[in-house]
């Protein structure tokens, strides 16, 4: 188990799972408090900033933004568990957009190949023309 602010920024990020300029990052926007740094030493840091970019990787893996991250880690403050549902509602329909998106995409792209493997000896690829389109 980590003792209390005992880990080097090196061993932050290891703990947590990302490289030291995303500690950094974290700290630059605002999303990772910067402990003070001591007269001479180093900065230190504890479980709870393990916790907190565990949290925020967890929540982009999820899809949110670094900004939605940012409004969880406020809502998690207060224990709003109301607004942190819309915000995951709102998220969830995004993702469904995107799905559906993808799916239209992966639709096309799978006519345009089987029209390039009905034409054996074709001066014009059907994937380049469609590219380049009429308009």
């Amino acid at each position: 188990m980590i003792q209390k602010h005992t880990l080097s920024i090196g061993g932050l990020a290891q703990a947590a799972g990302v490289n030291v300029e995303t500690v950094r990052y974290y700290q630059r926007v605002g999303m990772l408090s910067q402990p003070a740094k001591p007269l001479q030493g180093a900065r230190k840091y504890g479980p709870r900033d393990i916790k907190q970019i565990r949290f925020i990787k967890r929540a982009q893996a999820l899809g949110f933004t670094l900004s939605e991250v940012a409004e969880l880690l406020a809502l998690g403050k207060v224990s709003s568990c109301r607004e942190t549902q819309v915000l995951a509602e709102i998220k969830l329909e995004s993702i469904g957009e995107r799905i559906n998106d993808l799916i239209k995409m992966q639709e096309t792209l799978l006519q345009l190949v089987a029209r390039c493997n009905a034409m054996y000896e074709s001066t014009g690829c059907p994937i380049i023309e469609a590219l380049v389109g009429d308009d």
